[in-house]
This record gives C-alpha cells, structure tokens and sequence, in this order.
C-alpha cells in the first residue's frame, strides 16, 4: 500500500518516505509511527496503539521520550509544526491525528500488452537500455552523496541545553526542528537534513569528522542554550565541516527564563547566518 499526502508517498511495505519522488530519510521507529498515522487518516492514534505498534507489548523503554523523538523526526521529515499543524495534530491526553486529505494506491493489475509492430523489440531493447542507463546514473548520485548544480548540503545538529535545568530540554531541541523547518523553505540551492541519528548526540560525544562523513554536509548549524551570570544565552554556530572552520558565532540574550521570543530570533539569526555564510547575499 502507497499513502499519496501533499509532495509526499509513504510506501507501507517498505516505510519509504518520497518528497516529489525523491527518498527522504526517516528512521525505522518513526516510519512505524508514520505508517500508523496514515492506516487512520481523520482518526485518533491513541498512544497505547502507537507503543504497541512501534516497540511492542514486551519492550520496556522510556515511552514519553521515544515518542516524542519519533514525532519530532516525522514533522522534521514532513516540515510540519506542532503549533501549526498541517499533517498530525496532537490530540491532548489521548493521542494523534493524521489530518492532510491521503490517498491510498494499491498495487496495479499489469496493462495489456499490445500487439508487437514489425521490429518494435529493436525499439523496446534500445529503449529499456536507456532506463537502465538513467536509473544506475541516478543510482551513482545518490550513493556517492553528488549533489548537481550549486546546491550544498546543511545538517543540523540537536541543539543543547547546558544549563543544567531539564525543564528546557525539549523546547531547546524543538528549536532546531524549527531551523529546520525554515531553512527548508529558504532556497532552492540548500538541502537541509536534521533528522539523521548521529545529529541527535549529545555534544559530549558529537564529533564533525563523523557528521561530514555520515550525512556528507557541507555545512553543520549547533546551537547552545546557556546560564550566564546575568540570565539565560543561546549561542549560535556555523560551522564548515571540510576544514571544521567557525564562519559565525552569535549570543542571543534570553530576556526571561521562560524562553519568551528566543524561538523567533533563534530562527531569524539561522536564516540570516545560511543567508551571508553560505548563500553569500545579505539578508533582506
């Protein structure tokens, strides 16, 4: 079974996630949950059901963080928001909803073949010899990490909270999904990936040789969130990866400990940062 949404096919059988046709990478556990979400499309996927279904009956495991680092990889993955919904809502207390219009494709019954033309297999072998020159070309790409044109590759590391206070925890690492999800959307000539496992380790074991050669970035974005003795910072990075050089660093100043305004300007000073570091054009 293949689930049509928006730009985007999930394909059940093998938990393929495509973005106009294109793979877009998606951890087993979250396809799990994603595939879940697609069987109901308009229905409520309690958190029972999504437990069961994605770690089973008999595995222990701490379920509040799991699943709320599979949807946070799904929403990644589909440029969705928690607070702005396009794809999965959550429903308070009780679960989630898939809520974009899907559409279900089945396997297709092979079209009748038609009658063969005097020499039409001479056609159909150069013809098959084509497809099978464009798909291992295409395959050649895709497997060397090649990227065409002048289009660079930004990864986005899982920002931390070095406070010490676990109350910011998520809200910090929900800010990189944001970045994220801008810089998705900022041009055509970036491709953004945040959703790989190694961008999700904590900075005492992170290391950028292993992120360039497991992701092949160009570029990786970190940010910290801080106590300094005058209130809260979030420091900002860009970094290089071929030559792990430092293009721009920023402090943002937390005006209160709840966080209030840093999602935006965190956001805007990425945006800015890709916009002058590696798009090489000022800001509008």
């Amino acid at each position: 079974m293949v689930y049509r949404f928006g730009v985007f096919e999930f394909d059940d059988e093998t938990k393929e996630l495509r973005r106009n046709g294109r793979a877009t990478a998606l951890e087993p556990q979250p396809a799990k949950a994603l595939a879940l979400l697609l069987s109901r499309p308009g229905g409520i996927v309690t958190r029972e059901e999504l437990r069961d279904g994605v770690w089973g009956k008999d595995t222990h495991v701490d379920f509040d963080r799991g699943l709320a680092y599979c949807l946070s990889q799904i929403r990644t993955a589909l440029g969705d928001s928690g607070d702005n919904p396009r794809f999965i809502q959550t429903i308070p207390k009780k679960g989630f909803k898939f809520i974009a219009p899907v559409d279900r494709v089945g396997a297709q019954a092979p079209s009748p073949e038609p009658k063969a033309r005097p020499e039409s297999w001479k056609i159909g072998l150069a013809v098959a010899g084509f497809v099978l020159f464009v798909i291992f070309s295409f395959s050649r790409v895709f497997l060397d990490g090649e990227r065409s044109g002048d289009q660079v590759l930004i990864a986005v590391s899982v920002f931390d909270n070095e406070t010490g206070n676990i109350q910011y925890d998520r809200p910090v690492a929900g800010l990189s999904d944001l970045v994220v999800e801008r810089l998705t959307k900022l041009d055509p000539r970036i491709a953004v990936i945040g959703n790989a496992a190694i961008l999700r380790q904590p900075r005492n074991i992170r290391n950028l040789k292993a992120v360039a050669e497991n992701v092949r970035a160009d570029y990786v974005l970190l940010g910290q969130l801080q106590q300094g003795e005058s209130g809260l910072r979030f420091i900002t990075h860009v970094i290089r990866l071929k030559d792990e050089t430092h293009l721009k660093a920023n402090r943002l100043t937390v005006a209160d400990a709840n966080l209030g305004g840093l999602e935006a300007a965190v956001v805007e000073e990425f945006e800015r940062a890709v916009r002058e570091q590696v798009l090489n054009r000022p800001a509008n």
